[in-house]
């Protein structure tokens, strides 16, 4: 079952990243890929650590403790859903904050698919990238969004 869970959030996740990359300005697919997918994968993450919490060994207070813990892969399933939902949040703050800077979307979708295979590497390098424009735009003596 826990496999099956897994593949489906897989999936719900990728649906969210294709529409961010490939429809970033259309209204509907935007509000799918920046709330409600992320709120979906944030109630199933929700729910199925509600559904295991206290019935696996381990914790979060030492590196050990949190082995342990996803040592159950219902746990394991959780934390990895977690990561689907705020890395897709992430991203979808990247292509609003990126419209808002005057970064066009090309140079955003390598930024967007590094953010979705290794999230805060990322999302760590599109401030780079948005920290370099509108350090260019300033220079050029226009705001980034007018560029």
């Amino acid at each position: 079952m826990a496999s099956s869970i897994f593949s489906v959030v897989n999936l719900v996740a990728l649906v969210g990243w294709v529409l961010l990359a490939v429809f970033p300005r259309r209204p509907l697919p935007s509000l799918v890929a920046s709330r409600i997918v992320p709120a979906l994968l944030a109630g199933a993450y929700v729910a199925i650590l509600a559904s295991v919490w206290g019935r696996s060994p381990g914790g979060f207070s030492s590196l050990e403790a949190v082995s342990q813990l996803f040592d159950n892969r219902w746990m394991l399933l959780a934390g990895w859903t977690h990561y689907l939902a705020f890395d897709l949040f992430v991203g979808s703050w990247m292509v609003q904050d990126a419209r808002e800077h005057g970064i066009p979307h090309a140079p955003l979708l390598p930024l967007l698919f590094m953010t979705f295979m290794f999230g805060p590497a990322g999302w760590l390098a599109y401030l780079g990238v948005r920290a370099a424009t509108s350090f260019r735009a300033r220079g050029n003596g226009v705001t980034p969004a007018e560029s």
